[in-house]
């Protein structure tokens, strides 16, 4: 979309056929199209205005009921913060005795929306322009946020005591130029190399800033942490959505960190509860007990030895973050298993098991074990009444087939 459509649909006639289209349904958008198209609508309008419904039936995913009053872009909608995560960002930020934010690559403006909730005053800048007036729309019901077109590199950050109340936000463009995919989206890197803007800025304004945070990508390698930041991992509902790396007054742990967001709880796990963890290895004739699969932003921010500490137990194998203890513990950041049975990983053994115990419907989780479980699967050949869980993983170096059954 160009900026000229984009004001198109923001005022006059493309504002109310928008307002006009009925909750959005893909096997009926072809027919709309052609309806409205029939009815005089310019043709390009309608194409846009389907699109904001199209993505805003999505957006509701991660904003709720809000999203059906906002703008997005396709590029901008997967990005966006989930609104229950930019509402922990905000409350870091504002916690942390900051009043002003400047939201450097604010993208279609999740986390400046987040902030403004709060009272923080907004300077948001975007380097696309068409995604710079999708956030000041987005932001349009808080006075005291704003969004421009602009390049982080230009904007003038306060310096000095007239800046201990102000902080810095960036979310680096994590997408290359180019040609999009079916759905619309860039090309995503990985590389700090290939940020917009640079890694080097990001460290030097974030470091300067009297709080700070920077949003960057889950798979954030450990040795790149800056000296004195926290790292944080968020996961929600399972997936790991975010890496952030807070800077002086905001990294109230330094160090590494997980988030955990399940429902309308978030759960802190830090470094430090990794101390002091039992370092005695896991044994399979040990393994009658309970098995504890520690939630996926706990692992990636290594730290397993928390739940080990937590559960007074043993990982089953060094990074599957996999831990047995005899201990029937409750851990909100980690799923809870009753180990039924434990045996060396072989096909034959196994498919004995399955035969004798009748199992009709079979479950196969593995972690950190090279087996395909579909293949597996066939190889099992599973007949019978019975239901069972297995997985398939490493213990203490050895490849293990563990027989589960969920613990509520």
């Amino acid at each position: 979309m160009t900026p000229a459509l984009l004001a198109r649909l923001l005022s006059g006639e493309g504002a109310a056929l928008l307002a006009s289209l009925p909750p959005y349904d893909e096997a009926a958008a072809f027919s709309l199209a052609d309806r409205l198209r029939t009815e005089g609508f310019d043709p390009d309008l309608v194409a846009a205005a389907l699109t904001q419904s199209r993505l805003r039936a999505r957006g509701e995913r991660k904003f709720g009921e809000a999203a059906r009053s906002m703008l997005f872009t396709v590029d901008g909608l997967e990005q966006a913060t989930r609104q229950q995560v930019g509402r922990l960002h905000a409350r870091r930020l504002s916690d942390s005795g900051s009043r002003r934010v400047f939201d450097l690559g604010c993208g279609v403006g999740a986390d400046a929306r987040a902030f403004a909730e709060v009272g923080l005053r907004v300077a948001a800048v975007d380097a696309d322009e068409v995604t710079s007036a999708v956030a000041d729309f987005n932001l349009r019901s808080w006075p005291h946020a704003t969004a421009v077109h602009d390049l982080a590199e230009n904007v003038s950050v306060p310096t000095g005591l007239g800046a201990r109340d102000v902080a810095v936000w960036m979310d680096p463009a994590r997408r290359t130029p180019g040609v999009s995919d079916i759905q619309g989206r860039t090309r995503r890197t990985f590389r700090l190399d290939q940020l917009a803007p640079s890694w080097d800025l990001v460290r030097e304004l974030c470091a300067g800033a009297a709080a700070a945070g920077v949003k960057l990508s889950p798979s954030f390698a450990h040795a790149q942490i800056p000296p004195g930041t926290q790292a944080q991992w968020t996961s929600y509902d399972g997936e790991v959505v975010e890496c952030v790396l807070w800077w002086n007054d905001a990294a109230w742990d330094p160090g590494r960190s997980a988030v955990v967001i399940s429902g309308q709880f978030a759960h802190e796990v830090l470094e430090r509860d990794a101390e002091g963890a039992n370092p005695e290895p896991a044994r399979l004739d040990r393994l009658h007990g309970y098995l504890y699969e520690a939630d996926r932003a706990v692992i990636r921010a290594g730290l397993s030895g928390a739940l080990v500490r937590r559960v007074d137990g043993a990982e089953l194998d060094t990074g599957v973050g996999i831990v047995t203890s005899p201990r029937d513990v409750i851990v909100p950041w980690a799923k809870k298993y009753a180990v039924t049975d434990a045996i060396p990983f072989n096909i034959k053994a196994l498919r004995s098991w399955v035969r004798d115990h009748r199992i009709g419907h079979l479950t196969i989780k593995k972690k950190g074990a090279s087996v395909d479980p579909a293949q597996l699967r066939r190889q099992l050949r599973p007949r019978g009444d019975n239901d069972a869980t297995i997985l398939v993983t490493r213990v203490n170096g050895a490849q293990a087939v563990l027989m589960l059954m969920p613990v509520r």
